[in-house]
């Protein structure tokens, strides 16, 4: 951001002849966007060129690679809230976008991203840097669209932002030739948009989806809650605590929807899917009626669909129709934002209480702490654990941190075991996996929620794939602690290689820089320990040092992430070990 002082240009109030660049910028202020996260080039440059007027009123953060700028932007949105802003330049600038789109697409975060494209008389003649963006984004977008002319930029962008934050939210692309950018057009203000026609972002509640719901919901012996990302999406945490507690019902969580029912709280009973807790995972296929919230029964929640929850009656509530009985049939399907159904519900079930059920869940816990948990967060080996590190990290930040985690055995032991108070406190890549996105994903969350305190859990190999953004915090000064695990593997990768292809490690043993001396070079400080006597002192100078800290904690190398469903099982065919 640049620091000399000077006066933004007033908003227009009435028609003004002015650039479709700065009509873009007076649209991201009108949106009420304060910070952007891109990358400058030539197809962008008058876009740039614009911004250097309103510095004042926004924040602009270089970062350091395209695919750095836009899983920053995902981070500001999912800890904030608010829709992130990314901009690129044509050709490998847009490209680079692509797997942050597909990332973002998949865990419908709300994102617009700005691409510049060559003029528009150049398209199609394969001219430097130019690339069919919007072909290639297509499928992983919520909507593209391209920009040829100044006067459809205050429209485009109107939609752009109500397409990305409305319904289901998702990633719009827009790609504005270069002459766009550059052309005078009169401006006679910016709209909001609050309507399209043929968009329909929330389906209209059906009452009697309602009455059916609650109707099994109150016949039910053995109800089980599941709820996902859709409860934080959809602002209804409140909302879901209560239809929680007044039924009385066990509840587990997607790793996209953990923090959104505190995790100590008496009916939450842990995780789903393959590396998910025990008791969640075997009494999913004992329940007698399935809520399904905010989710949509990913593979990995599910394992095999024809052993999923055959006997169970399936009440699945979405604001997206198309993921109500795509992989799991409904019984009763309730359309609608969860914000507007679950009060509804909540008004029409009988309050109960579902204690011998809960018992069962408690079971299965105790089994599972005395098998894997225990020895997982108080190792009795002189090797430190994953699950230890968390367990201390809990300890001093008494679950009131955002956690980011990047991918692989270090993320599932971070969703396991992180202890999380509060909504938005969990930050991970769940549907599209992408190693490389816990370093600029914490940068982002740290911009959209400053007054706390952010943690980035990394392993040793996706942390390379993107530790140039490091560059971007020397120079924005962000404070990120950035906590690797390091088992000197692959770990994920060499967990099923031990386990399903008789330990043939195939290129998975990695071999890594210094990285406290990596981050020295980027004016951040750091520590490494291999010692369990040097953690919690170590955690500690992290958590309480002014500015950015890198921790490497040097953990056992061939320890394997327990409980798990392995692929092509049932739920109900957990491992302990």
């Amino acid at each position: 951001m640049l620091t000399k002082e000077k006066q933004a240009p007033a908003l227009p109030k009435e028609a003004k002849t002015i650039s479709g660049a700065e009509a873009l910028i007076l649209a991201l202020l009108e949106e009420k966007v304060d910070t952007i996260f891109g990358y400058p080039g030539g197809a962008i440059m008058p876009v740039y060129d614009a911004l250097y007027d309103y510095t004042d009123k926004l924040n602009h953060v270089l970062v350091r690679h395209e695919q750095g700028g836009i899983h920053a932007g995902q981070g500001y949105a999912r800890s904030s809230g608010k829709v992130g802003v990314v901009f690129a330049t044509s050709g490998p600038g847009a490209t680079n976008l692509v797997t942050g789109l597909a990332d973002a697409q998949i865990d419908s975060t709300p994102l617009v991203c700005i691409t510049g494209q060559v003029f528009a008389h150049l398209l199609g003649t394969d001219a430097f840097q130019e690339t069919d963006i919007l072909n290639i984004t297509t499928p992983i977008t919520k909507w593209n669209y391209q920009i040829t002319d100044a006067s459809e930029i205050p429209d485009v962008l109107a939609k752009a932002f109500y397409i990305a934050r409305s319904g289901r939210p998702g990633p719009v692309l827009i790609d504005i030739t270069k002459n766009a950018q550059q052309q005078k057009f009169e401006f006679t203000g910016y709209q909001p948009c609050r309507h399209i026609r043929s968009y329909k972002p929330k389906p209209s509640v059906r009452q009697e989806y309602i009455v059916q719901a609650a109707e099994l919901i109150n016949g039910a012996k053995k109800p089980f809650i599941l709820w996902g990302q859709g409860v934080i999406l959809g602002s209804a945490e409140r909302e879901f605590k209560a239809f929680v507690e007044k039924s009385g019902i066990p509840a587990a969580w997607t790793i996209m929807g953990a923090g959104a029912l505190a995790t100590d709280h008496p009916q939450n009973v842990g995780m789903l899917g393959m590396h998910g807790n025990y008791g969640p995972n075997v009494l999913t296929n004992e329940c007698d009626v399935l809520i399904a919230i905010g989710m949509r029964f990913d593979d990995r929640v599910t394992g095999r669909l024809d052993k999923y929850a055959r006997q169970a009656k399936v009440v699945h509530l979405d604001i997206d129709p198309t993921e109500i009985g795509k992989n799991v049939p409904a019984t009763v399907p309730v359309w609608g934002d969860c914000k507007e159904t679950l009060p509804l519900l909540t008004a029409l079930i009988e309050a109960k209480e579902h204690s011998e059920w809960l018992g069962q869940f408690r079971k299965y816990n105790k089994e599972e702490v005395e098998v894997v948990i225990q020895e997982e967060l108080f190792p009795t080996s002189e090797e430190m654990t994953m699950g230890e590190v968390i367990q201390q990290l809990n300890d001093l930040t008494a679950g009131n941190a955002i956690v980011v985690t990047d991918v692989g055995q270090h993320q599932m032991v971070a969703c396991r075991y992180a202890k999380l108070n509060h909504t938005r406190s969990n930050i991970t890549s769940g549907g599209l996996g992408t190693m490389g996105f816990a370093l600029p994903a914490a940068i982002g969350a740290k911009f959209g929620t400053p007054d706390r305190t952010v943690v980035a859990v990394i392993g040793d190999g996706g942390f390379q794939m993107n530790l140039q953004e490091m560059g971007t915090i020397m120079q924005t000064g962000v404070d990120v602690k950035i906590l690797i695990l390091n088992n000197q593997f692959l770990g994920m990768v060499r967990q099923w290689q031990e386990l399903f292809l008789e330990r043939r490690y195939s290129f998975v043993d990695i071999t890594s820089p210094d990285f406290v001396k990596v981050a020295s070079g980027y004016g951040i400080s750091g520590r490494s320990v291999s010692k369990r006597e040097e953690l919690q002192e170590a955690l500690q100078q992290m958590l309480s040092h002014q500015g950015s800290f890198l921790l490497e904690v040097m953990v056992t190398k061939e320890n394997n992430v327990f409980p798990m469903v392995p692929q092509g099982c049932s739920v109900s065919e957990i491992r302990l070990k």
